[in-house]
């Protein structure tokens, strides 16, 4: 039987003209999309004859679980096809791709990653914040916003995080906000330490919102702004009011 492959794709943080050469050539190329639900529709509609598979999640409510997509994707591989596993961003930056790939191995299927552009750089960066900056921060850590409430103990040490001195860029971490200042206060941040929450990154419905750590939830919540978010602090925020939008 000729065995089929799969790539990981990396779709970039929004924008479809941020996809990678090499990804809109596997896109063009698959007989089976298999796309989380933030990947834009026009990189499906690259490949109008491909079986498209919605395997996303949308406010907590997941299409198939992670384990049913990783069966899902050795058993198309295995009837000979070729699959593009579409994520949003990067495969491996929050986004299960490395356990992906491990499934896939095991079951001896041939898999191989093409990077995307993450939004955890390139959304801060098109509103003019760069994460790192002379003037401001040599250290930069991207972490997860995606703790359960009622977790009997966080696995993100806040506290430690606090006192880097460094850029903190949180992803999936809108409907946490307000615990994450909260624990970054507690860790001895300063309440008046720059904030920047981005909503809807490098799409046409990008907002962008000033505060600090203090504010930025009431902020968030009187704003109206909503998931996909970034959220970036530190001092480099302050980068916003020179450099302004650089889309």
């Amino acid at each position: 039987m000729n065995k089929g492959e799969v790539h990981l794709v990396g779709a970039g943080p929004g924008d479809p003209g941020l996809l990678t050469v090499r990804g809109r050539e596997l896109i063009q190329q698959a007989d089976v999309l298999v796309h989380d639900a933030l990947v834009d529709a026009s990189l499906l509609d690259l490949n109008p004859g491909a079986e498209r598979i919605d395997a996303g999640k949308r406010g907590g409510d997941h299409t198939l679980r992670q384990e049913e997509i990783n069966a899902l994707l050795a058993e198309l591989a295995l009837q000979g096809r070729k699959v593009v596993r579409l994520k949003g961003g990067d495969p491996f930056l929050f986004g299960r791709g490395a356990e992906e790939a491990e499934h896939l191995r095991r079951a001896g299927v041939s898999v191989h990653v093409v990077p995307g552009v993450s939004s955890a750089i390139a959304v801060p960066e098109l509103c003019g914040i760069p994460v790192t900056h002379r003037g401001n921060s040599s250290l930069v850590t991207v972490v997860t916003g995606h703790e359960r409430d009622g977790r009997a103990e966080d696995r993100i040490d806040w506290g430690h995080l606090a006192g880097t001195g460094g850029t903190i860029v949180v992803l999936m971490g809108m409907g946490n906000l307000r615990r994450i200042a909260a624990s970054l206060q507690e860790g001895g941040m300063a309440p008046g330490t720059p904030v920047a929450v981005i909503s809807e990154g490098s799409t046409g419905g990008q907002r962008a919102l000033r505060s600090d750590l203090a504010h930025a939830a009431d902020d968030v919540g009187s704003a109206g702004l909503k998931a996909p978010g970034v959220i970036v602090i530190g001092e480099c925020v302050e980068r916003m009011e020179e450099l302004g939008d650089l889309r």
